[in-house]
């Protein structure tokens, strides 16, 4: 268990947990945090050992859940590629099989960000962008109501199902890019209708928005990008506390179909990250886009800072 920063895990030992996309990233941070919590976690993603990592990214499911077996909780990989309605189907059959128990799904798997170097640049505009690129934004949405539908039964039978979809939206503020701002606001908006669906039952919806996120994706680009995005970045595992400490108060309820700021949850529930620090909500201000942003973390992260300019050779 760890207890690094200011958090102390709450006690979800006996609760079973699903995290999609939690080879790495953010995913990885859920589950890390679901482990210090003593909760079985089942851990999905496409990278496992035998088989290769996506893009040859680090982070494999079979590590994943080693590590939050050494958390204190009780990791399981399971290979699953969420754009498959048969892998989908076959993950909650185990589940089902395993345990007939299901407390927690947090879906966040999002391949969005792979094919980063290739065609359009991340925040051209609709006119320019790659229909693939589209294809993956609307592959992982899709992924995200496949699993929940099928989760659904095993979260009801659950005294407090919790389904949480990692998403990212701003008030009215558009992201930068049409696809991508279709996709994130039609994550949020899942969450609406899923509360509706889930009035008479003990399952709560709720979209949940991290801020900037130092994942192994854009490792050393952090440092790079200036002061002002790297004071607000935080850590996979700050999503992961957020996700825990939802997961634990007894009034979730009240939660039902918001959509929550994992900064706003820190102050709220008292936890930081795990430097210490508590960084604030994340709010997209001045002229720079979230997909402009993107980009830039995209383009560092693969080919370093741009030359100084003047005065050198």
């Amino acid at each position: 268990m760890t207890t690094s920063g200011n958090w102390q895990p709450p006690d979800l030992s006996g609760r079973v947990a699903l995290v999609t996309g939690a080879s790495r990233g953010v995913g990885l941070g859920v589950a890390l945090a679901l482990g210090d919590c003593g909760a079985t976690v089942y851990v999905t993603g496409r990278s496992t050992r035998d088989g290769g990592s996506t893009e040859g990214v680090p982070g494999t499911v079979e590590e994943a859940a080693e590590q939050v077996s050494l958390r204190g909780g009780k990791g399981i990989a399971v290979r699953c590629d969420h754009t498959d309605d048969a892998d989908n189907a076959a993950l909650v059959e185990t589940i089902a099989a395993e345990g007939g128990r299901l407390d927690l799904l947090v879906n966040n798997a999002w391949a969005g960000y792979e094919r980063f170097s290739e065609e359009a640049p991340f925040h051209a505009p609709f006119w320019k962008q790659p229909m693939w690129r589209y294809d993956l934004f609307a592959g992982s949405l899709r992924g995200q109501f496949a699993v929940s539908r099928l989760a659904a039964p095993l979260l009801m039978q659950a005294p407090a199902g919790l389904i949480v979809n990692v998403s990212f939206t701003d008030g009215d503020v558009y992201l930068g890019q049409t696809p991508y701002d279709i996709c994130k606001y039609a994550s949020d908006r899942m969450v609406v209708g899923m509360t509706y669906d889930l009035r008479k039952t003990p399952v709560v919806a709720v979209a949940l928005h991290p801020g900037f996120v130092r994942t192994e994706r854009v490792a050393g680009a952090w440092d790079l990008v200036g002061e002002g995005p790297a004071r607000i970045a935080h850590s996979p595992e700050y999503v992961g506390r957020a996700v825990a400490a939802l997961g634990a108060d007894p009034d979730l309820a009240s939660y039902a179909g918001a959509r929550l700021s994992v900064g706003d949850l820190a102050a709220k529930y008292g936890f930081d990250d795990v430097d210490g620090r508590r960084p604030p909500p994340f709010r997209l201000e001045g002229t720079i886009t979230l997909a402009a942003r993107m980009e830039r973390l995209g383009r560092i992260a693969r080919t370093g800072p741009a030359p100084a300019r003047g005065g050198g050779k």
